[in-house]
Parts: C-alpha cells; structure tokens; sequence
C-alpha cells in the first residue's frame, strides 16, 4: 500500500506550487488543546516530524508550528485540514513562509519604537508645560 501511495502521489502532484513546504503554521487552535491531540489530528495526513506550540501566556497562543517528513504529506493536511473544526474553532492551517513572518516582526518592532518615540515626546512636553507654569 505505502508503494502505491507514494506513486500516487508524484503522479498526481509532480508540479507543486511554490509555497508548498514540509512546515505549517496553524492559527485558531482552541487554548486547551494538548500536542498529544495535535499529533492525533495532523498524524492522519502522514508522518508529522514536530510540533511546537505556541505559548500558553503570550499572544502566540493558539498557534502552532507543523513539521512533516514529507511534503506532500503536508500538503494533504492543508488541503484537508483548512478550516476544520476543533473545540468549537475552525483551524487556519498554512505554509509557513519565512519571509512573511520575518516582514511582520519587522513591522511589529518599528510599531513599538514609534511607541516608545511618542511616549518620550510625551515626557518631554509634560516637562516643559511644568516648567513654562
């Protein structure tokens, strides 16, 4: 069966799209679930290789990293599991693509030095109303 399947595949899916990876990010996962029901979950589609999960206490609750040995393994777990129910929640499950990620920590970074920029200018114009009264 396992030779059948694998044939199956490179015939049905030679040319894959580019975004395509062994790695998925999963958004929307209800907070109590356990890696152990992850693998369970996400084990259906093929041999899952890791998962990490976001924190408990951070805003990267909720999430988690999928890691397959195979790619198309992965991809079948896309296809399948976007939008699939868990606890109430329906899973967003993509590729994950490093350069998204790193481009939206960058904006998040920038987002908090204009923050930390604003409050200084904020100390800076209560003092001089201090001193001008």
């Amino acid at each position: 069966m396992s030779g059948e399947r694998a044939s199956s595949k490179c015939s049905s899916n030679s040319r894959l799209p580019p975004e395509v990876n062994r790695i998925l990010y999963v958004r929307n996962l209800p907070f109590s679930i356990t890696s152990e029901e992850l693998y369970a979950v996400f084990g259906k589609y093929g041999a899952v290789f890791q998962i990490r999960m976001g924190d408990k206490n951070k805003d990267t609750r909720g999430t988690a990293f999928v890691v397959y040995e195979d790619i198309y393994d992965a991809k079948a777990a896309v296809d399948h599991l976007s939008g699939f129910n868990i606890g109430g929640r329906y899973l967003v499950v993509l590729y994950y693509q490093p350069a998204k990620f790193q481009k939206r920590q960058e904006a998040e970074e920038k987002q908090q030095e204009i923050m930390e920029l604003r409050k200084q200018i904020q100390q800076k114009k209560a003092a001089l109303s201090k001193r001008s009264n």
